[in-house]
């Protein structure tokens, strides 16, 4: 058998062997089922990565355009974070946080405070994104009580936000495909409107007016709001103006309830900024990050919160301690992983590097979303998107298919086509994956 046939057989075998063993993260598995169907929808066996590159078990390329669920910053195996995981794993894999330490929690947090002028200077660390939102909210309502009020337990989010999977995330949730089969298993937070900028002004004010009247009447029922700073991701790439921060960063000063920025998919850069919120100039009580925190290599995530919810739970009652915890807390590898990743964030120039590539992509893609009849192109830093108001319903799944045919890793939003690069994507790799999302478009509307 020639050499090209018995790759092809490799990768149909571990498509095989996972259709019959893995239950796949946000899959209705019956699409893929059986395997071997031509009307199936295919999974792409990944057998190595580099740079913003998959490639599959017969060699062929498949450019990352989502940076694996928005995880992977720079590159897959980006060379100086893959060396500080190596250095860390000859000497220590892993300890308990609780009741020991580190160099690379400490060097972590110690870097994170600095990173927030001071103002965010503890560090809470967990495994991922929806520990991190977990975290977050338990913290802000037992903070509430340790203060004396222990009705302050609500929460307030906003409309197509997305905070998470687990429990207590989807309460603070408003996907409806994510959230139905729950919902009588959540706890329901308060859905306020979004100011989603291709609405215009008239939807950041309706936004700022809901949130100042509900605090007028609530504010001693509510523990936190939690917003997506600049971009709700999972809703549709819906993105805000810096205004709509600074309100809500006042309105919470004002009625005396803390603010949670979940910054979980927006941190690290991909706005442009370190931080999301640095393009409103403001801090908030308690800052969610993950995904990129590690360059896409291990899982992580770290709450981080001011001197004032802090101290609030120093006691000597073991009870009004913060008594969360998970196995991997801090785990070593990922601790310096992530310390790598920041170092890497903080070399000059990255701010306009990663300008340059959100531009690049934002003009490539221009003529492609005019040609489909496209509305409201748009970018925040490196993550560009569009809208299709016209394309069938199932539009994603058939992109997603016809992307692979040409080389590329898409998972359109409903109707929303976006790209969220790897940050070091060459000019030439920008104009691939273009004309890639150009063939795929031609082929599925």
């Amino acid at each position: 058998m020639e050499a090209p046939a018995l790759f092809a057989q490799e990768a149909t075998q571990w498509e095989r062997r996972s259709l019959e063993a893995v239950w796949h993260p946000c899959t209705q598995m019956q699409r893929h089922l059986p395997a071997g169907d031509p009307n199936a929808l295919p999974l792409l066996p990944v057998a190595r990565a580099a740079g913003p590159w998959l490639y599959g078990f017969d060699g062929r390329a498949y450019y990352d355009a989502i940076s694996s669920w928005w995880t992977t910053l720079f590159g897959h195996r980006h060379p100086p974070i893959i060396a500080a995981i190596k250095e860390q794993l000859d000497t220590l894999d892993h300890v308990l946080l609780a009741g020991c330490t580190h160099a690379a929690a400490v060097e972590l947090a110690e870097r994170l405070r600095a990173l927030t002028g001071g103002q965010l200077g503890h560090a809470f660390f967990a495994s991922d994104g929806a520990s991190a939102t977990e975290i977050a909210l338990k913290m802000a309502a037992h903070y509430a009580r340790n203060r004396g009020f222990p009705c302050k337990t609500g929460f307030v989010c906003f409309a197509g936000g997305y905070h998470g999977e687990t429990i207590g995330a989807l309460g603070v949730t408003d996907v409806p495909l994510f959230r139905q089969a729950y919902e009588p298993l959540l706890r329901p937070a308060t859905i306020l409107p979004c100011p989603d900028a291709r609405l215009g002004p008239p939807a950041l004010e309706r936004a700022v007016c809901a949130l100042r009247s509900h605090l007028q009447a609530h504010a001693e029922e509510v523990a936190a709001v939690i917003v997506e700073p600049m971009v709700q991701c999972a809703g549709g790439m819906i993105m805000h103006s810096p205004e709509f921060l600074r309100c809500v960063r006042r309105l919470c000063d004002e009625y005396g309830v803390l603010l949670i920025f979940d910054e979980i998919a927006v941190g690290c850069g991909r706005t442009g900024r370190l931080f999301a919120h640095e393009h409103a100039g403001v801090r908030p009580d308690l800052l969610c990050l993950s995904k990129g925190i590690t360059g896409g290599t291990l899982p992580l995530a770290v709450v981080l919160t001011t001197d004032e919810v802090f101290e609030a739970f120093l006691d000597e009652r073991i009870e009004r301690g913060f008594l969360h915890s998970h196995s991997y807390t801090g785990n070593p590898l990922a601790c310096r992983a992530a310390c790598a990743t920041l170092a890497l964030l903080e070399e000059p120039g990255i701010p306009e590097r990663l300008e340059a590539l959100g531009a690049a992509f934002e003009r490539a893609l221009a003529p492609i979303a005019a040609q489909h009849g496209a509305a409201h192109l748009r970018r925040c830093g490196t993550l560009v998107a569009f809208d299709l108001p016209k394309a069938a319903e199932d539009f994603p799944r058939r992109a997603a298919v016809a992307a692979l045919e040409h080389g590329l890793l898409l998972r359109p939003l409903g109707r929303t086509v976006y790209v969220m690069p790897p940050y070091e994507t060459r000019p030439e790799e920008v104009d691939f994956a273009c004309e890639a999302i150009a063939r795929t478009l031609a082929d599925v509307l």
